[in-house]
């Protein structure tokens, strides 16, 4: 691998095209790259609430996440890979019920906000689906690993924990959401 990333401008991309790992081109708006950008940004906007103070077992939680969406990636990158084994899909279904125990049962629906970083993992949660409707558009044309899918979904759901988790951490309560109708 070092020396395949010694040389980062190849000019190779100019014609709107881009390389995949098995040697194919394709184009850069194709319905695969624009999944592959999806989960990559997804990855960079957890490297951002990775940045900020969090409890050890949420930054361990979120660093091995992002070790998952790179190899998630990485298949995107390969046609027909499934990098994405079962097993994470459980751990990820076994965090979110860990998390979300000690909290209240939600009667309303909350708004992301509270703190800055309960504020960045609904962020994160939010670029989380769009990589997920960019994971189903793909597969409407070229074959989806459903392990994929669902890691994208349950991975969204504890986002939505964890925006709950550390605004509980910091002492704030959730975000509630008022319809209009209520408040005139």
């Amino acid at each position: 691998m070092g020396h395949r990333l010694s040389k980062i401008v190849t000019r190779t991309g100019d014609g709107g095209e881009t390389g995949l790992a098995d040697g194919s081109r394709t184009p850069k708006d194709s319905a695969r790259i624009r999944a592959l950008g999806e989960v990559d940004e997804l990855n960079s906007t957890l490297g951002v609430l990775l940045a900020e103070e969090l409890p050890e077992a949420v930054r361990d939680a979120l660093t091995a996440i992002q070790h998952d969406l790179f190899d998630l990636g990485g298949g995107l990158a390969i046609p027909g890979a499934d990098p994405v084994r079962d097993e994470q899909v459980a751990g990820l279904e076994q965090r979110i019920e860990e998390w979300n125990a000690p909290l209240a049962p939600l009667k309303e629906f909350i708004l992301p906000g509270g703190t800055r970083t309960a504020s960045l993992a609904h962020l994160a949660r939010t670029v989380c689906r769009r990589a997920e409707r960019a994971l189903v558009a793909l597969g409407r044309a070229e074959p989806v690993p459903a392990s994929s899918r669902r890691y994208l979904n349950r991975l969204s759901d504890l986002l939505f924990v964890l925006g709950r988790v550390l605004n509980r951490e910091a002492g704030r309560p959730d975000v509630l959401w008022r319809s209009r109708r209520a408040t005139r």
